[in-house]
């Protein structure tokens, strides 16, 4: 059992929370233009309500513990680690729910170099708990939008993950692939399911369009979130993102190990 205690010291240690590594400057520009509503930061999610720049500055003080000070605008932001704590608790317990109910669950991730050890060992627990880990589309083209232009990528599964890559770039199966913010390959992947008549995942565990896409199609989904990443605390503060943790989720992946442990421990699926 990792104890509340030796996670925090791990959180700290390994600057997942406390002073991360993510700029002020990074954060509020992210703030700025979700404020515009940009797609590019929304992740997939309409927001319901106007959220201006002070709002979201006040929201991600609440959720994540960075500073309200607008006047802040310099050096690393700050991630509170009791309120990583608290929201790691709440992610296992859905989790937990999943798993009393052998739900259909779907796993995604932009930061698939950084966040696919963490996804994947879920993934092995939940199924070994006789969940359905679900692998649909596999190999599906989307096009997705980037600062070059845009790129045409391919849906692939890693260990029950999904992630996406540049075709011809790395083979199927291969532990990488590339970092995207865009809800359109969690879009793509449900289509599939619907077109093929197939089984709807009851929930989707991820970060950035993977969680906001689901969540914003009436889907439950959970993930982990920056202090840059705004769409996901926006999310769960109006109801279509269930458990927004936030986290550094650009740290060395052998970090998020304990946190894989925190959390299967929580939800009662230690291996």
């Amino acid at each position: 059992m990792l104890s509340t205690g030796a996670l925090r010291a791990h959180l700290l240690a390994a600057r997942l929370a406390g002073p991360v590594a993510t700029p002020r400057e990074t954060s509020l520009r992210s703030y700025r233009l979700f404020a515009a509503r940009d797609p590019r930061v929304l992740l997939g999610l309409d927001p319901e309500r106007s959220w201006g720049e002070r709002d979201l500055l006040g929201l991600m003080a609440e959720k994540c513990g960075v500073s309200d000070d607008p006047g802040h605008v310099s050096g690393p932001d700050v991630i509170d680690p009791e309120r990583t704590l608290v929201a790691l608790g709440a992610f296992g317990e859905r989790l937990a729910g999943a798993a009393r109910r052998g739900a259909p669950v779907l796993f995604g991730t932009g930061h698939p170099h950084r966040l696919l050890g963490f996804y994947s060992g879920l993934a092995d627990a939940l199924s070994a708990a006789g969940c359905l880990v679900l692998t649909p589309a596999q190999g599906r083209c989307v096009d997705i939008t980037t600062r070059f232009g845009v790129r045409t990528y391919s849906i692939d599964y890693v260990r029950g993950v999904a992630l996406v890559r540049e075709p011809g770039v790395r083979v199927p199966g291969s532990a990488t692939g590339a970092h995207t913010h865009s809800p359109l390959p969690v879009r793509a992947v449900l289509e599939e399911i619907v077109g093929a008549r197939g089984v709807l995942p009851e929930l989707v565990v991820g970060d950035h369009g993977w969680v906001c896409g689901a969540g914003q199609l009436g889907i439950e989904a959970i993930g982990l979130a920056d202090t840059d990443d705004p769409a996901l605390f926006v999310g769960e503060a109006e109801g279509r993102v269930s458990v927004a943790v936030p986290v550094d989720d650009a740290v060395r992946s052998d970090h998020y190990r304990p946190l894989v442990r925190y959390v299967l421990n929580r939800a009662a699926l230690s291996q």
